[in-house]
């Protein structure tokens, strides 16, 4: 009969395609790897890898057990955290994906509240992509996804979590930091801009925004591509450009003088991040206890955004539940 032992070094040899980074990941040598997958591959009478040399890739069989292998540690680990949770404690693993700017301004608050309240709940985040975000969900690697991306799927529910702005950012010296009148939608073409990758949430809601103006990504005169948010408002303070970014990423900028906010006349730009999980696979009790935490009343505090218009900097804003761009 196989144990959960034998999959989870296969997995760990699967996801790595290398015995010795799986030893590693797992705290055993490389050769104790190796016996246990000629071990499993002899009781299964298939080779679950193919070798060439040191170089070792998923077999036919091998990418077919590990959907499998997967679920089975899942359930596994579930049976344990529900007998443990009769006992009235939560413990276990959460597997948590998220967009850099919901893994830097979000989840560290929201998590030292969990882990306060959950103290032998171990957390491993990914810190990726949005599209990322939602692939490690939809393969199980995940146990909730906080991403502005949301693609109907059919197994998967999104609950919106906030709202954020998105403002237009200069540096202090520039010419439309001191103007008491919002900027025109057409002023945007003269500057020259810093933008985020094509995938980025951000850069949907500014191409949604623009079309409301008849205008769109292709007349803004790009001078940078950045897929960070943070270098994005540091590259704007060293000069380099102006940009559109996340209240919460300009709000430091902002408070500390190195930064000024530009209103742009009829252009309000928004994004909801959601929180997501997978409704086909059962809620192991880390997970229940980390999404009842996230939408607990106490959060509220964290639900809400910075208001950055002039002569309220810092100022918390309640969500917008409006529909809004880059959703």
């Amino acid at each position: 009969m196989l144990t959960t032992n034998e999959l989870q070094v296969f997995i760990a040899a699967a996801e790595t395609e290398n015995f010795s980074e799986a030893g590693r990941r797992l705290g055993v040598s490389q050769p104790a790897i190796s016996m246990q997958i000629k071990a499993l591959e002899d009781r299964l009478g298939l080779l679950l890898f193919e070798r060439a040399g040191r170089h070792i890739s998923l077999s036919e069989a091998g990418r077919a057990l590990v959907p499998m292998a997967r679920e089975t540690i899942d359930r596994v680990i579930g049976i344990e955290e529900t007998m443990v949770s009769l006992q009235g404690e939560v413990i276990g693993l959460l597997k948590l994906a998220c967009s850099t700017t919901a893994g830097k301004y979000v989840l560290p608050s929201l998590l030292s509240g969990l882990m306060a309240r959950h103290p032998q709940v171990e957390i491993v985040c990914q810190v990726t992509q949005r599209e990322a975000a939602l692939d490690s969900l939809r393969r199980g690697d995940a146990h909730v996804a906080l991403t502005s991306l949301r693609i109907p799927f059919k197994d998967v529910e999104y609950r919106p979590f906030l709202t954020d702005s998105i403002v237009l950012v200069v540096p202090p010296e520039h010419r439309w930091a001191n103007l008491t009148e919002p900027i025109l939608p057409e002023d945007l073409i003269k500057e020259q801009f810093i933008v985020r990758e094509p995938t980025s949430g951000t850069l949907d809601a500014m191409r949604q925004g623009l079309e409301w103006h008849d205008l769109s990504l292709d007349h803004l005169q790009k001078v940078m591509t950045v897929g960070n948010a943070e270098a994005i408002r540091m590259a704007v303070q060293e000069g380099i450009g102006v940009a559109f970014v996340s209240a919460m990423v300009a709000l430091e900028g902002v408070e500390s003088g190195k930064l000024a906010v530009v209103e742009v006349d009829g252009l309000e730009l928004e994004k909801t991040l959601y929180m997501a999980r997978d409704t086909d696979r059962p809620a192991t009790g880390a997970q229940a206890a980390f999404w009842d935490w996230a939408f607990d009343p106490a959060n509220e505090h964290i639900r809400q955004r910075p208001s950055l218009r002039k002569g309220q900097p810092g100022r918390r804003a309640a969500s917008s539940q409006q529909p809004v761009a880059g959703s």
